[in-house]
């Protein structure tokens, strides 16, 4: 749906990271240490075709009668029906940056929701919520926003939605969505993405617009910050070379496609304060196993900054057959795990993103 609170608080983010820019210290640091990217509006044809009704507001579907919050590929879900026009421009701009951390803006609750949005029932599935391999670093991010925002935290403030306990809640725990763009973020695009409700009423009055703003300012600042979390950095073949398509794994967090390095060698991992051993592996090369003490790198607007050097490995001849990176994770590679689950079935909203993106990262908003 083209929300219309989300569309207008991007705007004024905009017009305030650039007014503030070399004037307010948090701005400049921000922007100095970081990459953002604001698309205001995804669907641009739903907002046309919303009317004022606060919670019935048409707007959910595009020119073409779609849902595009339900038309991207799910890693839970088989069908695969045609992308339309507006969800195939949001998936070939993920493949032009590495896009870190993003959030999508909505309307209709006040609450902070992470992921997963879907689950097959599979091992992902615990207490009622499909729980990701990252569900601290979700938790934390839900947390930052819920909190610095004045009013989210203390639950949900609709009369016809249900108590959100810090304000916070995993999206299959509320209800089951499938094709939703926060999945296919983290799963296919390495980007940690949360669902940001921001208003019970979607179409609310103009003079609400300004209580709105303060309410959710220092939230979407916090929230941008918080792209410095973990550690980033390049890894490096024998020769001193970056590398694409290096896999950079944390031991304990078994993700559906494993984050692999860029176009220039670089990885960027969001964990939160802690000791992890990472795992990285490139054909012809021993694997590496390395422990990093990670700390809070939002604190300094920098995460931890270490570059990973492979040593070419003796028993293995380099070759056109084992030089190439391994191929990229697809939908069907992720359904081989899943094999012999029903997928779910859902219902949900429209979007507004933020993109960030620090030093080797990058946030979407």
């Amino acid at each position: 749906m083209g929300q219309v609170v989300g569309r207008v608080l991007l705007l004024q983010l905009i017009d305030y990271l650039t007014r503030g820019y070399l004037k307010d210290q948090l701005v400049t640091r921000l922007l100095n240490s970081t990459r953002v990217h604001i698309l205001v509006s995804m669907n641009p044809d739903g907002f046309e075709s919303s009317n004022r009704d606060c919670m019935y507001s048409q707007g959910r579907f595009n020119k073409n009668g779609v849902d595009l919050n339900r038309n991207f590929p799910d890693a839970f879900s088989k069908e695969s029906g045609t992308r339309e026009m507006e969800v195939r421009a949001i998936i070939d701009w993920l493949k032009t940056e590495s896009f870190v951390l993003s959030a999508n803006l909505h309307g209709g609750a006040v609450v902070a929701s992470y992921p997963y949005d879907n689950s097959n029932k599979g091992a992902e599935l615990k207490g009622g919520s499909s729980i990701t391999p990252d569900n601290d670093v979700f938790v934390h991010l839900a947390k930052t926003y819920s909190y610095t925002h004045t009013l989210m935290h203390k639950g949900d403030q609709c009369y016809d939605s249900k108590d959100f306990t810090d304000g916070i809640t995993n999206g299959y725990n509320w209800y089951p969505l499938p094709g939703g763009m926060q999945d296919y973020n983290y799963v296919w695009g390495q980007c940690l993405e949360i669902t940001l409700e921001l208003s019970c009423c979607k179409f609310p009055n103009e003079s609400e617009l300004p209580g709105f703003w303060d309410a959710n300012r220092d939230a979407l600042l916090a929230y941008m910050q918080q792209v410095h979390l973990g550690v980033k950095g390049q890894v490096l073949d024998a020769d001193g070379k970056p590398v694409q398509n290096s896999l950079v794994e944390v031991e304990g967090r078994p993700n559906l496609c494993p984050f692999r390095t860029d176009s220039n060698g670089e990885y960027y991992r969001l964990l939160l304060p802690g000791n992890y051993t990472f795992k990285v592996t490139y054909p012809g090369h021993r694997v590496l196993m390395e422990t990093l003490a990670v700390p809070y790198g939002p604190a300094s607007f920098s995460a931890l900054s270490h570059d990973f050097r492979l040593e070419r490995d003796a028993a293995t001849t380099p070759s056109p057959g084992n030089t190439h990176p391994p191929e990229s994770c697809t939908s069907s590679q992720v359904w081989e795990s899943l094999e012999g689950h029903s997928p779910g079935l859902v219902s949900w909203g429209g979007t507004f993103v933020l993109v960030l993106q620090a030093a080797c990262s990058t946030m979407l908003l």
